[in-house]
């Protein structure tokens, strides 16, 4: 049954017993007043026309032959006469009208007093009878309205009994019959809510509360859903944020606002030697004593006091020493985590992060150029120092003209050193500041690269002896080339395969079409070869190659301003090399047109 038929019938029951009980109690009082009514008629009227017609008798008495009182008695007995309620009354009212007949006839017949008054007295004698009758049917009704009325009394107590019983049985009923099954509902709602197994709302009866049960059901049924979407998702992304935090090439250390360590990825855990377990959920404070690593590490954040109000800290570098020997270098950077609260509408502090980044290539970077900057300095110094004595000796008058002119020679070649050395330099400050090198692109032929090229490294090649070898088709397209930069790395390619060819080796350069829009020249040596593991490293600047022979190398800058003026003019520049086996390097140029 549903509630709204319940309150229905309930109200409908109350309802009934109000208009059954003022209905019975509307009857019981007209009842009550019709019968009074008719006991007024029937014997109150009966008794006062016997008074009036014992007046009239009481006159006669006096003046029997009076005829106000006579009209006065008739009058009266006829008004009785048509008031006959009660069994009897109706011979009593005869024998009062034969008797005040014969009175009548004493009264016209004169006869004597004694004979009148002896008639009076039967009149009221009858009278009297007629009195003693309606007033004892009247005494009779009473008595019956009273056991009526008290009945009446009786019945709407009890009605009122059965109604009162009956409303206070709804009063506690109805609510609870309301309320139960609401706190009922209340209740499984609160254990769907709370974490524990129930998943659903029961439904007891198909009412409303059933109703409404069923429909949170649906909607939990929607939240499990997307519940189990959004545990989906965060599971994901949990998982691609873990992956992406283990899998990071730098160390990772995050640390809730107590200082205590919340994570540390494998990077972190390898350069500081720990387990995670050894790490995880334990204090800043209490790592930072255990090793002189851990207290470098923790240094900048013990030392910030205030740091949810403090300001980064700049970055410090770490040094870590690796398996094999080798010292590795590690940028240190302290980093506040704060997160908006959206529901407060301020920002919170909610953690630190302790990100170790490796920085050994650039610290050996760095140190290569130094030393950079030392070598060239010296080799600045030594063809300095050479033309200082050349130019003493010139200044000298005994210095014969032969030896003057060897002098000058020298004096030529160590200048158009210098003037190399300069030049590199030139380009690497012009290429590191951005500024772009001007490049006069136009159809050259390979031909007048390659022979002029030749011609500028030839005292070298004879000086050492090497076999120098030309592959040269004369039916070659024209490339579409700077002359000068193409030219400067040609001469760049063959220096370097000259110093380190050893005396008499073969030397080849060659020049062919390898594809219909390009053309690829190429310089082959015999010297020690490269590994394959340095193929990309010696295009690098202020890079250095370990050489057994012991070669010693160049600044390090003529590969790597080759490739850029190459590939700045749409070619490529490559090596193919092996230890011990030569190298070949090459680079093409487009076709011209």
């Amino acid at each position: 049954m549903s509630l709204k038929l319940k309150i229905r019938l309930s109200i409908a029951l109350m309802l009934v017993l109000l208009l059954g009980l003022g209905g019975y109690t509307f009857f019981s009082l007209q009842r009550l007043e019709g019968g009074a009514r008719g006991i007024q008629r029937a014997n109150f009227r009966s008794v006062e026309y016997g008074e009036q017609m014992l007046r009239a008798l009481e006159a006669l008495q006096d003046q029997p032959t009076a005829q106000p009182p006579l009209q006065q008695l008739r009058r009266a007995l006829t008004r009785e006469a048509a008031n006959i309620t009660e069994p009897g009354e109706l011979e009593l009212v005869d024998t009062l009208t034969q008797q005040l007949a014969d009175y009548q006839r004493l009264v016209d017949d004169r006869a004597p007093a004694t004979a009148q008054v002896t008639q009076l007295h039967r009149l009221r004698a009858a009278t009297h009878r007629m009195m003693q009758l309606n007033a004892r049917s009247f005494n009779r009704q009473t008595d019956q309205a009273a056991a009526a009325a008290r009945q009446a009394r009786r019945t709407v107590l009890a009605l009122l009994l059965l109604s009162t019983a009956v409303g206070l049985s709804l009063v506690v009923r109805l609510p609870r019959a309301v309320l139960r099954p609401l706190r009922r509902l209340r209740a499984d709602v609160e254990d769907v809510a709370s974490p524990g197994p129930a998943t659903q709302v029961s439904i007891a009866k198909n009412d409303e509360v059933g109703a409404v049960a069923l429909a949170l059901n649906r909607a939990f049924g929607y939240m499990q859903d997307q519940r189990s979407v959004t545990r989906a998702a965060l599971a994901t992304e949990r998982s691609r944020l873990e992956s992406l935090i283990e899998h990071l090439d730098e160390g990772l250390l995050l640390l809730d606002p107590d200082r205590t360590v919340l994570l540390a990825n494998p990077v972190a855990r390898e350069l500081l030697g720990r387990e995670a377990a050894a790490l995880v959920g334990r204090r800043a404070e209490d790592l930072s004593q255990e090793t002189e690593l851990l207290n470098a590490l923790f240094r900048p954040l013990l030392a910030q006091e205030g740091a949810q109000a403090g300001t980064t800290p700049a970055p410090v570098t770490l040094t870590f020493a690796r398996p094999d020997g080798e010292t590795a270098y590690y940028q240190l950077t302290l980093n506040h985590i704060v997160s908006r609260n959206r529901e407060t509408g301020r920002t919170e502090f909610v953690g630190h992060i302790l990100s170790l980044r490796n920085v050994s290539d650039f610290k050996k970077l760095d140190e290569v150029k130094s030393n950079y900057l030392a070598t060239i300095s010296h080799e600045l110094k030594t063809p300095l120092a050479s033309i200082k004595l050349s130019l003493m000796l010139l200044q000298d008058a005994r210095t014969e003209p032969e030896e003057r002119q060897r002098l000058a020679d020298g004096i030529g070649d160590e200048t158009q050193r210098l003037l190399g050395m300069v030049g590199q330099l030139l380009a690497v400050s012009r290429l590191d500041a951005g500024a772009e090198i001007q490049f006069d692109v136009q159809p050259i032929t390979l031909a007048q690269v390659v022979n002029y090229a030749i011609d500028t490294v030839r005292p070298q090649v004879d000086d050492k002896e090497l076999q120098l070898r030309l592959e040269l088709p004369a039916s070659l397209p024209a490339a579409r080339a700077d002359v000068e930069k193409t030219t400067w790395v040609l001469i760049n390619l063959l220096a370097n395969a000259i110093r380190y060819s050893p005396r008499g080796a073969d030397l080849c350069v060659r020049a062919h079409q390898a594809a219909p829009q390009e053309l690829q020249i190429s310089v082959q040596d015999c010297g020690p070869g490269i590994a394959l593991e340095y193929h990309e490293r010696i295009f690098q600047r202020f890079s250095e190659v370990p050489n057994a022979s012991g070669h010693k190398g160049g600044s390090g800058l003529g590969l790597s301003i080759s490739r850029e003026f190459i590939e700045a003019q749409g070619g490529r520049l490559w090596v193919e090399s092996e230890p011990a086996q030569g190298s070949h390097f090459c680079f093409t140029l487009p076709v011209a047109g």
